[in-house]
């Protein structure tokens, strides 16, 4: 497959590096064609791995991956073009993450979701919310956290939410730990997470992981 990762962080990257080594072939997307951090990764891992604009990779996805911050992820995948991502599985990645008075915050938080944003500007994008609830270290290698922990996934399109649940199992999750909890609307609810998986990173004093939901009988 052609993937198309948006973002150059941490996030992005590690996603972008996994999905190489698992053989596909990938675009690593920024605003500009010759950010030095992309066209690095891209020099460095060479064959199968590019660099280029968010333009540039989104047209050259089959899937695209919106790995940049959720506050701006709308303005990245304008910049994409509605065009290069019509018809597509686009994943979104991203927590609405916010600060006031130096203190984290959600926005947007209860009455939207970022994944909903994304939906209704780019309506015939196939958005898929996933991944978001854990470090991206683990999400690439659930094997870092013992036990039968889960993902969540959440969409409109039950076809790409398969298909999103199928490149999970790639990373290594098998399709019964992942949940699906119906449409875009439940990106609310697994955004809203952040605060209590900030909480648990202070407590633990690292980002090795996650939640296991036990059904009784």
């Amino acid at each position: 497959m052609r993937y198309a990762v948006l973002g150059t962080g941490e996030v992005g990257r590690t996603l972008a590096g996994r999905l190489l080594e698992l053989g596909h072939e990938v675009t690593l997307g920024s605003r500009t064609r010759d950010n030095p951090v992309a066209v690095e990764w891209a020099t460095a891992e060479a064959g199968r791995a590019h660099a280029g604009t968010f333009a540039d990779a989104a047209a050259a996805g089959e899937v695209v991956v919106s790995a940049v911050g959720g506050r701006v992820a709308l303005d990245a995948l304008r910049a994409a073009g509605a065009e290069h991502l019509d018809g597509k599985v686009l994943v979104d990645v991203s927590n609405p993450l916010a600060f006031e008075d130096g203190q984290p915050r959600l926005d947007p938080v209860e009455s939207d979701s970022v994944g909903e944003r994304i939906q209704r500007a780019f309506p015939r994008a196939r958005v898929v919310k996933a991944l978001n609830t854990v470090n991206c270290r683990v999400m690439v290698d659930p094997g870092r956290v013992p036990g039968e922990h889960q993902l969540f996934v959440c969409g409109d399109d039950a076809g790409a939410k398969e298909q999103v649940t199928a490149l999970l199992g790639e990373f290594g999750w098998p399709a019964g730990r992942v949940l699906d909890l119906g449409g875009i609307r439940s990106a609310r609810a697994v955004e809203m997470y952040l605060p209590l998986w900030l909480a648990l990173f202070r407590r633990f004093g690292d980002a090795d992981f996650n939640i296991e939901v036990r059904r009784a009988g």
